[in-house]
């Protein structure tokens, strides 16, 4: 339903502004359905961490002495998760969309690698983003207020609410290089083929390795001093 609502205001606004931000309105649409379908696999509107629970019953302390990196094992139950999410949550609405509204279909091999990899990179983004907030909950007693603001970040920029292209002036250029972008975005202009193919995947490569750095550093740091509420 959501998906559907958004559908028809794109559609409206498409409709009085013709070929806005590059996109026709099939493309707008399609981007509709899209970014729908990145909400589960890039867990859009936050969370997919059990790691804040695990400081507030004391069982991060038994994980950062484990043989195996923290950051690393959370990484690969992310995309354990994603890649479910995206069978069962992600492509069900675009299929909905599709028999609905009709959506553009990529052509060629070349067009769905790109895509692939976008979405791989665009996931390992996404968590790179929410491994920091949920290490927040090592020296914070209570996280939601940090989930609060990363949702509410996390959702305006990405994308999700509307193309990051017609956000105006300086907005729309500090919004399209943020790491939010390469999140949904991203990964909807390689669907589209709106984008240079090796100009976003770099994009999307460098920040995924720098939130990734950062996460490093962050379980680093709590190994010197963290707080658990359970324990």
């Amino acid at each position: 339903m959501f998906g559907i609502l958004r559908a028809y205001i794109l559609i409206a606004l498409w409709q009085a502004r013709p070929g806005l931000a590059g996109y026709d309105v099939a493309q707008a649409v399609t981007f509709c359905f899209v970014t729908q379908a990145f909400i589960g696999p890039m867990q859009l509107f936050g969370g997919g961490l059990a790691i804040p629970q695990r400081i507030r019953s004391g069982d991060i302390a038994l994980d950062l002495v484990r043989p195996a990196p923290l950051q690393l094992w959370t990484l690969a139950e992310d995309l354990g998760r994603a890649g479910y999410l995206l069978l069962v949550r992600g492509i069900p609405p675009m299929l909905v969309g599709a028999a609905l509204f009709g959506i553009v279909v990529p052509d060629g091999p070349g067009r769905w690698a790109g895509l692939l990899a976008g979405l791989l990179l665009g996931v390992v983004t996404s968590f790179g983003w929410r491994y920091l907030v949920a290490l927040s909950a090592c020296w914070l007693a209570d996280d939601r207020g940090v989930n609060i603001a990363s949702t509410v970040l996390t959702t305006f920029l990405s994308g999700l609410v509307l193309p990051l292209t017609i956000f105006p002036g300086w907005l729309g250029d500090v919004a399209r290089v943020l790491p939010w972008a390469a999140m949904a975005q991203a990964p909807a202009d390689l669907y589209l083929g709106t984008a240079p193919v090796l100009d976003t995947l770099a994009f999307q490569a460098f920040w995924a390795a720098a939130l990734l750095a950062l996460g490093a550093l962050g379980t680093r740091a709590i190994r010197h001093k963290v707080v658990i509420q359970g324990g």
